[in-house]
């Protein structure tokens, strides 16, 4: 094994830690965190190759001892552990969510829930789960949908304003008094109650985009039975 090789595997298990701390989510969210995998990897090869190939260029004109030779490996081994933890893409930020494009606004969105799910109640994590492939559903169907459309708004408030805050508001419930009941419910359980309907609200909304297709689509095939079985007739 090279020592670009152990400086992979290294940052490879760092990598599978910081996972094994978001596990679950949707099948988008799964793969986009999979994706970030392998770019992180290859941000690490790439440049972990090119410091041990500027240590032999150098090498070759002034020796490098043993010193500089350890210097090249610290220098691996922290720029591994540096690029193992620096994010890929730019972390999606709850405040920018309500100004989001609308086609892109399902996708942002899930990004940034998928990064709350490991600080959240299981219960809660379960239903940040099923938001996400409701998240994953709706996505496609926003793509010919104008941005001024009454449904757009809606959409818009649900899953940039109102869900991002409901998240935010449990966040700043001191740790202690999160499962303290207050007026019957605890906040753990005012926060699954929340998400559950939000979950709800969001698989109505997708299923209001999608008898509008449904409709188009049995109109259509009305249209040509009428007019294949005329041709048949006339044929």
């Amino acid at each position: 094994m090279t020592e670009v090789d152990d400086q992979i595997a290294r940052a490879a298990e760092v990598i599978d830690r910081t996972r094994a701390n978001s596990r679950g989510g949707s099948t988008r969210s799964r793969r986009a965190r999979e994706g970030e995998v392998v770019r992180r990897l290859g941000r690490i090869a790439v440049a972990d190759l090119a410091i041990i190939v500027a240590a032999v260029a150098v090498g070759f004109f002034i020796p490098l001892g043993m010193f500089g030779a350890l210097a090249v490996m610290l220098l691996l081994i922290v720029t591994t552990v540096m690029l193992a933890m620096a994010p890929t893409t730019p972390e999606v930020r709850a405040e920018t969510l309500p100004n989001a494009p609308l086609r892109a606004l399902p996708l942002q969105t899930e990004a940034w829930l998928d990064r709350q799910r490991p600080a959240l109640p299981a219960p809660a994590q379960t239903l940040v789960d099923a938001i996400g492939v409701r998240l994953d559903t709706l996505a496609p169907q926003l793509t010919a949908i104008d941005d001024a459309a009454p449904v757009a708004n809606e959409i818009r408030k649900l899953i940039g304003e109102q869900l991002p805050e409901l998240v935010k508001g449990w966040q700043r419930v001191p740790q202690p008094l999160r499962g303290v009941p207050r007026n019957g419910r605890t906040p753990d359980e005012q926060l699954a109650d929340g998400l559950k309907l939000i979950e709800g609200e969001i698989g109505g909304l997708s299923a209001q985009l999608a008898q509008g297709d449904l409709d188009t689509l049995a109109t259509r095939e009305r249209y040509l039975q009428i007019r294949y079985r005329e041709d048949g007739a006339e044929g």
